[in-house]
């Protein structure tokens, strides 16, 4: 496989590793709930490479479908590259916002993009997908790079979306386009359809709506040339008419009586049909409801149609439809009073469309480029219409986080006045949890007693960095030192944010014995020391790691 090389890529290539997890700090004040918690529809302020590494121990694996909607490097967004990457040549890039004459203004990109992605791909499930809006500046690039990251087996399409119906006419040929590159994690991902709009299946029988599909196959690149398998007879009895609807007739095993039927492609040779001699023999020929029928045309000829009762239909490689044109983004806006607050933001639609062909009713969707909060408004929108219950994890940077981010978002759930959307005039309603990225869990620090992380954030660390599992903050119980439990260990941690606390605190016999009796599975103790030798941890089955110089790793 062809591979993109850049500056700082070399760099950059494991730096999602050397990336610290950060408390994840919450704001009951900014949040639209009664509880704050984790488990809530999301949006955290806060750089998104630290967000999404904080995010890891909790989420995943657990994540269905991502879109983002990063800059798009024009040279006109006033984007900063700002990873603090051990490198003088990066360290010189660091806050310097990227514009046209910036000679590594592509190389910056593709350094911020690399260990986003990497991160991504941790945090989405196996049957997970990922969308990216994107324009010609990085289009060829970005492509490169997720073959990279996700694989090229994992590609599945490039979806052009009609941003702008009159063009930027500036330019020699007036651009009307975007794209939308779709990834997945595993080559075995599908896709859902879409439902079919108007009247879908205009026909009715004695078990529903139906619609006709013709059997033959009209391409003449296929035919009896090359597919003889698929070009046979089929015989049509045109006395037995069809119960339900009379210019239907059914088909018969025999040739006596009836009337043979060649397929013919667009030009009049001989074709084939779509399915099997074995197919269309079995495929409930007889009674009043049968699957495959027969219909004379005007000219006497025969077609041959299968009774389709499917109502949905493939997502195509073309948007075009008005709901997803970028002006469409800026009106919603402005019905929710901010349109002067935010340029370009997408539209509902569109990215209600990318969730609908990923998603189940309760999956996760995560946008680590929230912006105006276009995602969160689209997953809302989605779960009114179906009764879905799907959560979205909204990440952002910059300043605006709560003014612009998370004010859509509250108004968007208890429902704006004057709004010409029925359910947005009432509200979609829902909840969600604010919160700001905090400090640095740095296990040094309980050294020196400075910068303590909280109970809660060193558990999931630890549980996490020891288990590769998820990490449920309800099971923590934090009087009986009780973290969680893993496949083969229940975890503990011994820890209070107190320096003197960590100074006397050892797992002793006694404070062994205090845990009770284990479930079966051998127990993983963090605690700043031990007085227990080797031979007593082992006949009380149990793992010791210290703080704060391990980590313990079992094997994942």
């Amino acid at each position: 496989m062809a591979t993109l090389d850049f500056k700082g890529k070399a760099l950059v290539q494991n730096y999602h590793l050397t990336v610290k997890y950060h408390e994840l700090v919450p704001k009951k004040d900014k949040s639209l709930t009664d509880k704050v918690r984790l488990d809530d529809n999301l949006i955290i302020h806060g750089d998104n490479l630290k967000v999404l590494k904080a995010l890891l121990p909790t989420y995943a694996g657990k994540v269905k479908c991502i879109y983002i909607d990063a800059p798009y490097n024009t040279g006109g967004e006033g984007w900063a590259y700002n990873d603090n990457v051990n490198s003088p040549m990066m360290q010189e890039w660091l806050g310097k916002a990227v514009d046209r004459d910036d000679l590594t203004r592509h190389d910056k990109w593709l350094c911020m993009m690399l260990p986003r992605l990497k991160l991504l791909w941790e945090l989405l499930r196996d049957d997970g997908v990922i969308f990216i809006s994107i324009d010609d500046n990085e289009q060829h690039r970005l492509r490169m790079l997720l073959d990279e990251v996700f694989g090229e087996e994992n590609f599945i399409s490039v979806i052009v979306v009609q941003s702008n119906k009159r063009g930027q006419t500036y330019k020699e040929i007036a651009k009307t386009h975007e794209y939308i590159l779709v990834y997945s994690r595993s080559p075995d991902t599908e896709l859902l359809e879409f439902e079919k709009e108007g009247d879908a299946l205009p026909y009715k029988d004695s078990k529903g709506a139906y619609d006709l599909w013709e059997l033959r196959n009209r391409n003449p690149k296929f035919g009896r040339h090359n597919r003889p398998n698929l070009y046979y007879p089929i015989y049509v009895a045109p006395n037995k008419k069809d119960e339900n609807e009379n210019s239907l007739v059914s088909l018969t095993q025999s040739s006596e009586f009836s009337i043979k039927v060649l397929p013919k492609n667009s030009e009049g040779e001989d074709g084939c049909w779509r399915w099997g001699k074995e197919k269309v023999g079995s495929s409930e020929l007889d009674g009043t409801t049968p699957v495959v029928v027969g219909c004379q045309r005007r000219d006497g000829a025969w077609n041959i149609y299968q009774r389709s009762r499917k109502s949905t239909t493939k997502p195509k490689s073309l948007w075009t439809e008005t709901d997803v044109i970028s002006e469409q983004g800026t009106m919603v806006l402005g019905e929710l009073g901010l349109a002067d607050k935010f340029e370009h933001p997408k539209p509902v639609e569109l990215i209600k469309r990318c969730v609908q062909i990923s998603t189940e009713p309760d999956d996760i969707i995560l946008d680590p480029f929230g912006g105006s909060g276009t995602t969160a408004h689209a997953v809302l929108a989605l779960n009114k219409e179906d009764g879905g219950n799907r959560k979205f994890f909204l990440v952002e940077c910059e300043s605006y986080a709560n003014e612009i981010t998370a004010e859509r978002v509250r108004r968007v759930i208890k429902g704006v006045r004057g709004a010409s959307d029925e359910n947005l005039k009432k509200g979609l309603g829902g909840t969600f949890s604010y919160f700001e990225l905090g400090k640095a869990i740095e296990l040094e620090s309980i050294l020196d007693g400075k910068n303590l992380p909280s109970y809660h954030e060193l558990a999931r660390y630890v549980f996490y960095t020891a288990t590769g599992e998820e990490f449920d903050e309800r099971k923590v119980n934090e009087k009986r030192q009780f973290v969680g439990e893993s496949k083969t260990h229940e975890v503990f941690l011994f820890y209070k944010p107190d320096i003197d606390y960590l100074k006397k605190t050892a797992l002793t016999l006694g404070r062994a014995e205090e845990l009770g009796k284990s479930k079966g599975k051998r127990r993983l103790i963090f605690a700043p020391t031990k007085y227990l030798g080797q031979e007593q941890l082992d006949a009380l089955r149990m793992d010791f790691a210290q703080l704060p110089f391990e980590i313990y790793k079992l094997a994942r």
